[in-house]
């Protein structure tokens, strides 16, 4: 299987002030703004660059994103963020009515997503983010694996005309794609080819997937590893064509089980090519305080998760 190196933990949150700071320079259209958490954002390089452009709302989540709706009007492209359970949960009314039923072009940025945001418990840890999203019609859905990807992410969706939910998350995680590397909304990546089993991983779970395939690999089983960092529109054809190879998958996401990536991929199988499916994501349940690691381990998200289910789904096709 093809290797990647680790360049360097960094954190996806990073990756996406790094692509807004650059858009403070390149797109005039651009403004940002946020619910009181610029620090965990990492937008102090927008506001250094264009502060005439940064909005400061508090902490008042329903207000920032009817401002960011009223913004595009005018042309502008609002660059909404805060922490993903209040970016979506907190504000789920104003996001469906003002953002998606009107078809506005705001971008709803969300750091701290999933169980990785640690120590801070199952209060802030939304895992039902991506299933709340994905539902709203025309809003598109996007997961990027690191910081490059998701500074890559960040340059890309300003180009798009229209809404769009992009999950990002705390803790520092390997950088292992290209820097400055090409981003198609709706196009996955082959990261590695493989015949027995296709393995699609989206967010923080990339990399635990390659590492995974790097176990599988030293078992004899060669492992297809693919990076579904859009959601939605999902990437079908990749799915589809893999699978036709392999017979087999496993879906993997820092998410519940009921309305992420998983489901999505099962409605494709199940429309056109039923094939035996295992997941990796957390089972109808919230997190609760511990750190990253501890916590991607003890509810089965980490390389080891994902491995045994491999050899499971092998085990269900054969």
């Amino acid at each position: 299987m093809k290797k990647y190196i680790d360049t360097g933990k960094k954190d996806t949150r990073s990756g996406f002030g790094a692509g807004l700071t650059e858009l403070a320079k390149t797109n005039e259209n651009v403004v940002a703004l946020c619910a009181d958490l610029i620090g965990s954002l990492k937008m102090e390089g927008f506001i250094e660059h264009s502060p005439e452009r940064f909005f400061q709302t508090g902490i008042a989540e329903a207000n920032m994103i009817g401002m960011a709706a009223g913004l595009t009007v005018g042309g502008k492209i609002p660059f909404a963020g805060t922490f993903a359970n209040f970016a979506t949960g907190r504000v789920y009314d104003q996001i469906r009515q003002s953002v998606a039923y009107s078809e506005k072009n705001v971008k709803i940025c969300a750091s701290h997503a999933g169980l990785t945001l640690g120590e801070d418990g199952a209060t802030h840890q939304i895992l039902e983010d991506i299933g709340l999203m994905k539902m709203l019609p025309g809003m598109v859905v996007i997961n990027p694996c690191d910081f490059n990807q998701t500074k890559a992410a960040t340059l890309a969706i300003a180009e798009y005309e229209g809404p769009v939910y992009l999950r990002f998350g705390r803790p520092k995680v390997a950088n292992f794609t290209p820097e400055n590397g090409e981003f198609v909304i709706g196009k996955a990546v082959m990261l590695s080819e493989g015949t027995d089993v296709t393995i699609v991983a989206t967010g923080h779970c990339v990399w635990e997937a390659l590492l995974a395939a790097e176990k599988l690999e030293a078992k004899g089983i060669s492992a297809e590893v693919i990076n579904i960092h859009t959601i939605k529109p999902l990437d079908e054809e990749a799915i589809l064509k893999s699978i036709a190879k392999t017979g087999c998958i496993v879906t993997c996401e820092e998410h519940n089980y009921l309305g992420g990536l998983g489901e999505s991929v099962a409605r494709v199988l199940s429309l056109n090519n039923p094939t035996p499916q295992e997941y990796v994501a957390t089972k109808d349940t919230f997190g609760e305080s511990g750190t990253a690691t501890e916590l991607m381990a003890k509810y089965e998200l980490d390389a080891p998760a994902i491995e045994k289910a491999a050899e499971k789904v092998l085990a269900r096709k054969k």
